[in-house]
């Protein structure tokens, strides 16, 4: 499932994002890199332990939190604190898989990276290129999205960023281990919770709505793993 998010940020907090990050020392984006990915990215980065990136992916966990969307899509177990990355002109990340586990440096918290976040903190007229293409059942999906929303994708899928020809395209990027790990089973949970809130605005009183509901919450029984 590929899934655009809406407003997880509001123009006042992307504002106080890129403010922070306009005085933050970047450095070259390999640092996260595996062996593979080192080979093709060439971007910059936030160190992991930045201060400022520790208080700015606070924001973001907080925001995650209050978003009922990325809940319902992610059913998220854990979440790798989010980090922050540049591309300025003629940089690119060229077609690759994120790692399956990821370790946060020093401090020995790991997940499995079942889905992979990127939440754009520049807006798409600040810059050219840039766009993240992932690979889907359909074919390539070209993401390049208003400053303050996501997409959610699985993190399996092979992706790249086309190269930035002017300005900067500036993003937080992370990885959620999900309840339930299997894309499909997820996806069906969802299409299902959203089904269910739907009949839930048009007939609260509808029976229907209980029986479906108890339907979800066997399935998310049958499938979480804790």
């Amino acid at each position: 499932m590929l899934l655009h998010i809406p407003d997880v940020l509001s123009a006042e907090q992307v504002s106080a994002c890129r403010k922070a990050l306009d005085a933050a020392p970047w450095v070259d984006g390999r640092v996260t890199a595996g062996h593979q990915s080192a080979r093709v990215k060439h971007n910059l980065q936030l160190p992991e332990d930045s201060p400022v990136a520790r208080e700015l992916g606070a924001l973001i966990l907080s925001a995650l939190e209050r978003n009922p969307l990325f809940l319902s899509a992610a059913l998220p177990a854990k979440i790798f604190p989010p980090l922050f990355n540049c591309y300025r002109e003629g940089q690119t990340f060229g077609v690759h898989v994120d790692n399956a586990v990821r370790q946060f440096r020093d401090t020995g918290f790991r997940i499995r990276t079942d889905l992979s976040v990127t939440l754009f903190l520049s807006s798409p007229d600040e810059y050219d290129g840039g766009e993240l293409v992932i690979e889907d059942v359909f074919g390539p999906q070209r993401v390049k999205l208003p400053a303050g929303h996501l997409v959610l994708y699985p993190a399996s899928s092979l992706h790249k960023v086309e190269p930035v020809t002017r300005g900067a395209r500036i993003a937080s990027f992370f990885w959620v281990q999900s309840m339930v790990r299997d894309d499909a089973a997820r996806t069906l949970l969802f299409d299902l919770d959203t089904a269910i809130q739907q009949l839930n605005a048009r007939n609260p009183e509808d029976p229907v709505a209980v029986q479906l509901t108890g339907v979800y919450h066997n399935l998310l029984r049958r499938w979480a793993e804790l």
